[in-house]
């Protein structure tokens, strides 16, 4: 069968489908990711057929142009909270009702028999409609997003759906869930659950970070993605760096792009910082994990079973934090004063590494990960939905 692929325009929002991609491939399947460039070259690196619909996004643009200097969003906002979800999410209205007609256009001639979006991607399941074929949504991980964007998208979409034929926007056929049970949030639908494959991306991981770290030191992963520094970033770094002063038994790896290493100012002799590393590939030899909140980083981690030191900057990330706390797998930090201050830092930190409940609860998380059914038994499930 033929499989449409739609992702909203960034990469990390399309990652997340690769390892089903990869395993409709696998069994026989043709897929193509139609996205702008922003997706479209993430898909060809992870070596999935694309066609460019669209100029890049850009899209930090927005997000860039109100932060004062040296000001990052949650300084500036503070945390998200669950009543303005909805507002975060009216930009992929406005896109999926820009870029409808484009898709449309290219799904027409190339005739999928399914298609497949991510869960903040509201052209999929209105492109199937008309195409008359099944609609497939796949969320990212947690999931505090999809269902105030799919209920405000109802009404701002109306007007464009019901031209083409259909009565209202449609829901999914079937609705793709890789969060383990305790990760679920409270606000989203159910879902049928697809095992998570940890994918972040492509790269070259230095060859000393591939062994262990050595005998009675514990190493810990500092990754924040690649949004959290460009939207004036580097003052948390160097919180978070100097947090790591005095531990001894730690060794800490920050994985940052390079053009903003020399902003971290001097390191203690326990941090090394890296370029961006997919983080699949060494998390392995790793005790814990200091990041943003962000769905693959976030699921990633869970996968490999470490406690988690989570400092939430936008959006969801906030809803993940709050859930991997609950279900006893990290400490989380959501405020901007306290993030910037490294001795809270370094206490979180601390806390999560010394106490075992916080392995053991991630661990926990991590089997019940490993007993969803893997994409591979999920592409059965959407072999039959299409017929």
């Amino acid at each position: 069968m033929r499989v449409l692929m739609l992702s909203t325009p960034f990469p990390t929002h399309f990652t997340p489908m690769v390892p089903l991609a990869w395993a409709l491939k696998g069994a026989g399947h043709e897929v193509t990711v139609a996205a702008q460039p922003d997706v479209t070259d993430a898909a060809r690196a992870a070596g999935i057929g694309a066609v460019d619909i669209g100029e890049r996004f850009h899209g930090l643009d927005v997000l860039q142009r109100h932060l004062p200097p040296g000001v990052r969003p949650l300084e500036l906002m503070g945390p998200t909270p669950p009543e303005k979800m909805a507002g975060a999410t009216k930009l992929w209205e406005t896109h999926a009702r820009y870029l409808l007609g484009s898709y449309l256009e290219f799904a027409r001639d190339w005739c999928p028999d399914l298609v497949v979006s991510e869960q903040m991607e509201l052209t999929g399941s209105v492109i199937a409609g008309v195409l008359g074929v099944p609609s497939v949504q796949h969320r990212w991980g947690v999931d505090p997003l999809s269902g105030p964007s799919r209920a405000s998208a109802r009404d701002f979409l109306h007007g464009a759906v019901t031209r083409l034929g259909l009565d209202g926007l449609p829901d999914p056929g079937l609705l793709l869930d890789p969060c383990p049970p305790a990760l679920r949030h409270p606000s989203a639908a159910p879902g049928v659950p697809i095992g998570y494959v940890p994918f972040n991306g492509v790269g070259t991981v230095p060859e000393w970070l591939l062994r262990p770290a050595p005998e009675g030191t514990r190493r810990v992963v500092v990754c924040l993605g690649g949004q959290t520094l460009q939207l004036n970033g580097t003052g948390l770094f160097r919180s978070i760096i100097a947090a790591f002063e005095g531990l001894g038994d730690v060794q800490a790896v920050v994985t940052a792009a390079p053009e903003f290493h020399d902003g971290f100012g001097p390191l203690p002799a326990s941090v090394r910082v890296v370029a961006p590393s997919p983080l699949n590939l060494f998390l392995r030899d790793c005790d814990a994990v200091v990041h943003h909140g962000g769905a693959n980083t976030t699921m990633t981690a869970c996968s490999f079973g470490l406690p988690q030191v989570v400092l939430p900057q936008l959006v969801d990330q906030f809803a993940s934090a709050e859930l991997l706390c609950a279900a006893g797998a990290a400490l989380s930090l959501t405020e901007a004063e306290p993030q910037n201050d490294p001795q809270r830092v370094r206490a979180v930190l601390t806390e999560v590494l010394d106490d075992d409940r916080y392995r053991k609860a991630a661990r926990t998380l991590a089997d019940d990960m490993a007993r969803m059914p893997s994409p591979a038994r999920v592409v059965e499930d959407l072999e039959l939905l299409a017929a």
